[in-house]
C-alpha cells in the first residue's frame, strides 16, 4: 500500500518562503495522482494544490494561487510544494495525499475523500 511521507515544515515569518516535499515508501510514484491538503486547528481539511500523474495538469486553491507552486519528479519519487509570500493564515498541518490513477493520466482530484493514502502531516507555522 502506498504510504506518503512529508518533510520540510517549520516556523517562518510572514513573507518568507518554505518548501515541502513528499515521497512514498511503497508503490509506483508515476501511477499516483497527488495533492497537498492542509488543516488548521478547528477547521476542515482543505485542498491546497493537486497534480496529475504526469504533472501536466494542476489545480491551485484561490488562497494560494500565485504564491505556491507544485511540481513532481517521477524519476526521483518527489512531490514538491514551493511556498512563497507566506501569510499567517497559511499556518496549518500540511498533508500529502495520493491515489492510484490507472485510467486517466491527466486527472487530478480536490476532495479529501478522493484519496486513500495520506502522510502523517508536517506543521507549517507562519508568524506575523
Amino acid at each position: 500500500q502506498v504510504q506518503p511521507v512529508e518533510s520540510g515544515g517549520g516556523l517562518v515569518q510572514a513573507g518568507d518562503s518554505l518548501r515541502l516535499s513528499c515521497t512514498i515508501s511503497r508503490g509506483t510514484f508515476s501511477l499516483l495522482s497527488m495533492a497537498w491538503f492542509r488543516q488548521a486547528p478547528g477547521m476542515e481539511r482543505e485542498i491546497v494544490v493537486a497534480i496529475s500523474r504526469l504533472g501536466g495538469n494542476t489545480y491551485y486553491s484561490d488562497s494560494v494561487k500565485g504564491r505556491f507552486t507544485v511540481s513532481r519528479d517521477n524519476a526521483k519519487y518527489l512531490l514538491d510544494l514551493q511556498m512563497t509570500s507566506l501569510k499567517p493564515e497559511d499556518t496549518a498541518v500540511y498533508y500529502c495525499a495520493a491515489r492510484v490513477e490507472y485510467l486517466t493520466p491527466r486527472m487530478y482530484y480536490i476532495q479529501p475523500a478522493d484519496y486513500n493514502a495520506w502522510g502523517q502531516g508536517t506543521q507549517v507555522t507562519v508568524s506575523s
